[in-house]
């Protein structure tokens, strides 16, 4: 990437800023007006022509001004950006949204709602495909005289709970028994042990025998569902305000056939280099259908262990300078959530 001197860094901000704002190409006239840049409109039309020949602009029209290319968001991002704090309407949204959910399904619904919310973006929220994820525990509860719920933590605070059918004559004391021998057996075992797990030899009355045949093969059914990974995703509704979408309804349809495939948007979210935040703008997004849309993805972690990504997701005409420093505050929030469960 070309290097810009210092009038040309000005300007390129000044265009991002506007872009963001207004949605429509910026010409030298509206630079020259609102900004202090020191030189007449047509040495700023100069300096726009040559960006574009660098890269960094587009002319999505003859006769229209300048608009932001994926090349010059990058240098923006980089290099120009300035971070504001959050709001502290912003700092109070997020952390009521993340103070309230015990289970980490619930913890990122609300999470991520308070985020799309605060950025009128679409957002997601991953959690790790973990097989080293320890079960914290398990818990067998008698929920009438033929049910019962069976509970599984896992040391990132993922939850999964099935129903067992109770055999007849099974009793509280039972119930018992069965929790002492899911302490015993099952309680900090990795999820690949749990997925292999066999039921382990017992002298047990016939009714608990028939009540643990369940639970065994259900526990292996919980390891195979988590180590899928899962996702959440809110704020698909601001796509549709989105003026880029607005005016290319098969860009939208190809967007919002792709967000079906709840598989492929993991994939995209979670194909990440090691850093704790990256933003990928425009054609650096491997999925065709994503390559209008920038994502800003920042890791939560339960403790020291990574337990998943946030992410924010709109036109690379997003925010970043108020989205960034969003993103952090939120993936930040959830891990202090998740610390309760750090080992």
């Amino acid at each position: 990437m070309s290097e810009l001197d210092g009038r040309k860094q000005v300007i390129l901000r000044a265009v991002v800023v506007e872009y963001v704002t207004t949605a429509e190409p910026i010409g030298s006239q509206i630079l020259t007006e609102k900004y202090p840049l020191g030189v007449k409109s047509a040495t700023v039309r100069n300096e726009l022509a040559e960006m574009a020949e660098l890269g960094f602009l587009e002319q999505p029209h003859t006769s229209a001004g300048r608009i932001p290319s994926d090349q010059g968001y990058r240098y923006f991002v980089d290099r120009l950006i300035v971070e504001g704090d959050p709001s502290a309407r912003a700092r109070e949204t997020i952390r009521e949204a993340t103070q309230e959910g015990d289970a980490l399904q619930t913890l990122l619904t609300d999470a991520t709602r308070a985020l799309s919310r605060l950025t009128h973006l679409l957002t997601a929220a991953t959690t790790l495909r973990g097989a080293d994820v320890t079960v914290r525990n398990v818990l067998l509860s008698a929920i009438g005289p033929t049910q019962a719920l069976l509970v599984a933590v896992f040391g990132n605070g993922h939850i999964e709970n099935r129903m067992i059918d109770c055999p007849p004559g099974l009793s509280l004391d039972d119930i018992g028994k069965a929790n002492e021998l899911l302490a015993k057996h099952v309680a900090g075992t990795s999820v690949t042990g749990l997925s292999r797990l066999k039921s382990p030899a017992t002298d047990c009355p016939p009714n608990l025998d028939a009540m643990l045949a369940q639970i065994w093969p259900a526990l292996r059914s919980m390891a195979k569902e988590y180590t899928r990974g899962q996702i959440v995703m809110e704020g698909e509704e601001y796509l549709f305000a989105q003026p880029e979408f607005r005016r290319d309804f098969d860009a939208l349809n190809q967007l919002l056939d792709f967000l079906q495939d709840s598989g492929a948007v993991y994939d995209a979210l979670t194909d990440s280099a090691d850093q704790t935040q990256t933003v990928r703008i425009g054609r650096e997004n491997r999925p065709e259908p994503m390559r209008s849309l920038s994502v800003v993805r920042h890791r939560f972690f339960v403790g020291e262990n990574e337990a998943g990504t946030i992410a924010l997701i709109g036109p690379t005409r997003m925010a970043y300078e108020a989205g960034i420093p969003l993103v952090s505050l939120t993936a930040r929030a959830i891990s202090d959530a998740l610390s309760k469960y750090a080992l």
